[in-house]
C-alpha cells in the first residue's frame, strides 16, 4: 500500500486536499549527487545498471521530496533495441551514426524481444521499486514515436528537424511503416513496465509541436493513441506534447488520465481546450526556477489557483534545467505541499 497516493488519485480525477507534484528530469544534473554517479559511468551505462538507475532515481525522493518518482532511464534506449544505433555524445548530445533515410534503412529496423532487448529496464524498475518502499509512486516512460523517429531520420537533435519532416512528406509509406515499428515496440516496452511494478506511464511527445495540426495528426498523435488504447486497461497514462496546445482537444477524447501542458499555454486556455474534464499536468516555466525563493512560491501558488487544486498535478512545463540550484527544487515542490486554498 502506498503511503502517498495523491499523484495516483489525481490522475483518478478524486477530489483531494493539495495537488501532487513532481518535475521531469527530476533525476538529474541539477542534484550534485547525480553529477558525482555521472563522473563515474557514461550515460548508457547509468541507465544500464539497474542498482544505480534506482539510486539516480530515488535521489530527489530523497533530497527534493516531490510526490512521485520517475525512473531514470532514456527514450533513446528503445531505438538501441530495435537495431538503430545511438550514442551519448559530450556537447553534442544523442548522435546516431547512421541514421534512417530510406525504405530499405527502415527494413532494417526490428520490432524486438523486450525481455532481451530491455530487461535491464525492468530489473532498474524492480530495484527502485524496493529502495521507494511504498513511499511513492513510480512514472516509468517513453518517447512518442514522431520525437524517436525524429532522432532516428535526422541523426542527431536539431531546432527544426527538415530532415525528418522531408522523410515524412517525400517518403510517407516507409516513415509510416518506421512510426509503426516503433509504436509496436513502444506498446511491448511500456506493457512490460507495468508487468515489472510502475503505477503510471508518460508519454513524451517532446517534436510534436514540430509539426502543423494537420501533420501532427497523421505522423503523431495517431500512434501516440495506439499506444494509450493499448494501456489504459493496464495503468494511468499520461501524454505530453511540447508545444501541442492545439491537440489537447483530441488528446482528452482519448483514453489518457491526463495531459502535460507546456509553459506556452496559459492554465485557462489548457482547460478550454481540453474540454476541463481531464487532469492537467505542467506548466510552470524551468527557467523561472532561477526566480527568488518567494517568487517561486507566489507563482506556484497563483498556478494552482489557475488550473484549480483538483485535476491537477503540478510539474514543470519542460525537464528541469541543470543549472537550478537545488534549493529552489525543493522551495518549488514545497510551494505546492503548503497551497492552502482558503488563505484568501
Amino acid at each position: 500500500m502506498l503511503k502517498n497516493d495523491l499523484f495516483l488519485r489525481a490522475l483518478k480525477g478524486e477530489t483531494i486536499e493539495r495537488p501532487p507534484v513532481w518535475m521531469m528530469r527530476q533525476a538529474g544534473r541539477y542534484l550534485p549527487e547525480f553529477r558525482a554517479l555521472r563522473d563515474k559511468y557514461d550515460f548508457f551505462t547509468r541507465c544500464r545498471m539497474p542498482e544505480i538507475a534506482a539510486e539516480i532515481t530515488v535521489q530527489p525522493i530523497r533530497i527534493v521530496k516531490p510526490d512521485a518518482a520517475i525512473l531514470f532511464s532514456d527514450i533513446l534506449v528503445v531505438p538501441q533495441a530495435m537495431n538503430i544505433e545511438v550514442e551519448m555524445k559530450e556537447n553534442v548530445g544523442p548522435w546516431l551514426p547512421n541514421p534512417i533515410r530510406s525504405a530499405a534503412d527502415v527494413e532494417e529496423v526490428i520490432v524486438p524481444n523486450i525481455e532481451e532487448t530491455l530487461g535491464y529496464v525492468m530489473d532498474a524498475v524492480k530495484v527502485t521499486k524496493e529502495m521507494l518502499n511504498d513511499e511513492v509512486p513510480l512514472i516509468g516512460f517513453a518517447g512518442s514515436p514522431w520525437t524517436i523517429f525524429c532522432y532516428a531520420v535526422e541523426g542527431k537533435g536539431s531546432k527544426s528537424f527538415d530532415k525528418a519532416k522531408g522523410f515524412c512528406f517525400s517518403q510517407p509509406e516507409a516513415a509510416h511503416a518506421l512510426l509503426q515499428k516503433i509504436t509496436d515496440t513502444t506498446i511491448l516496452y511500456l506493457k512490460e513496465k507495468v508487468k515489472a511494478g510502475v503505477n503510471a506511464v508518460q508519454i513524451f511527445d517532446s517534436w510534436g509541436g514540430m509539426l502543423s495540426p494537420v501533420d501532427y495528426q497523421e505522423f503523431s498523435w495517431k500512434y501516440i493513441n495506439q499506444i494509450v488504447e493499448a494501456l489504459a486497461d493496464e495503468t494511468e497514462v499520461i501524454v505530453f506534447g511540447k508545444g501541442c496546445w492545439f491537440a489537447l482537444g483530441d488528446m482528452a477524447r482519448s483514453k489518457a488520465s491526463a495531459l502535460g501542458v507546456d509553459w506556452t499555454c496559459s492554465a485557462r486556455n489548457a482547460r478550454y481546450l481540453s474540454g476541463g474534464n481531464i487532469t492537467l499536468q505542467g506548466n510552470f516555466d524551468p527557467s523561472r526556477l532561477l526566480s527568488p525563493i518567494p517568487t517561486i512560491k507566489k507563482m506556484v501558488h497563483e498556478m494552482i489557483d489557475e488550473f484549480g487544486k483538483d485535476k491537477y498535478i503540478v510539474n514543470l512545463g519542460h525537464g528541469i534545467l541543470p543549472n537550478i540550484p537545488v534549493d529552489h527544487a525543493k522551495a518549488f515542490v514545497e510551494a505546492v505541499k503548503e497551497y492552502n486554498p482558503a488563505r484568501f
